[in-house]
């Protein structure tokens, strides 16, 4: 299989674990998604599993190239992780299917946690909460509340993010787009705040 070929079957696999869950994704459903037969769908990936975790990697991936942008072309760890949170958060405005499926990640993995093997998001937020610590008012509180700490900051940017369809429906179009105009500027003073910086 071609690489061109395989990176359509991850963004097509995507899309549908997004949409539906790891467990509402069934293997024949994801297999007519990508024109396969179930037979040759598991050829390619072996398992339902192994597909999953190639989407979770690709994904992580891209998180992962995205802060390692900001790391090497910021010096400061305050303005490191203001970027990092807000360039997660555009990211995922504009790719709702990587909001979605982080989003089904956490709250449906509950039966696979005991055995997973890979926790593909595990060196983005390990990353996110070491630069929590080299900030300077922020270096001594511990890696127990600098993760808490890089989950609020993601959550409030992620869930924003998520609800777009949801919040134009309940507030319209107009003040969505006024709140879409302002949420980076609220963000930033959240994050700043927090940081004391």
């Amino acid at each position: 299989m071609s690489e061109t070929t395989r990176e359509q079957f991850l963004i097509a696999a995507e899309h549908l674990f997004a949409q539906r869950g790891f467990y509402g994704a069934s293997i024949a459903a994801i297999a007519e998604e990508l024109g396969l037969t179930k037979q040759a769908l598991l050829h390619h990936f072996g398992s339902k599993e192994k597909l999953y975790g190639e989407v979770l990697a690709r994904l992580s991936g891209r998180l992962m190239e995205a802060i390692d942008r900001i790391a090497s072309s910021e010096t400061d760890p305050a303005d490191q992780l203001v970027a990092m949170v807000l360039a997660q958060y555009r990211g995922h405005r504009g790719d709702h299917d990587a909001a979605q499926l982080i989003m089904r990640e956490l709250l449906d993995n509950e039966q696979r946690a005991a055995k997973a093997g890979n926790w593909y998001l595990k060196p983005y937020l390990e990353t996110l909460v070491d630069t929590v610590l080299a900030v300077g008012a922020t270096r001594d509180i511990g890696r127990a509340r600098a993760l808490a700490l890089v989950y609020q900051l993601l959550g409030a940017a992620h869930y924003f993010a998520v609800s777009q369809p949801t919040l134009s429906q309940i507030f319209g179009d107009r003040l969505l787009g006024d709140t879409n105009a302002c949420f980076e500027a609220e963000l930033e003073s959240l994050i700043r705040l927090r940081l004391g910086d």
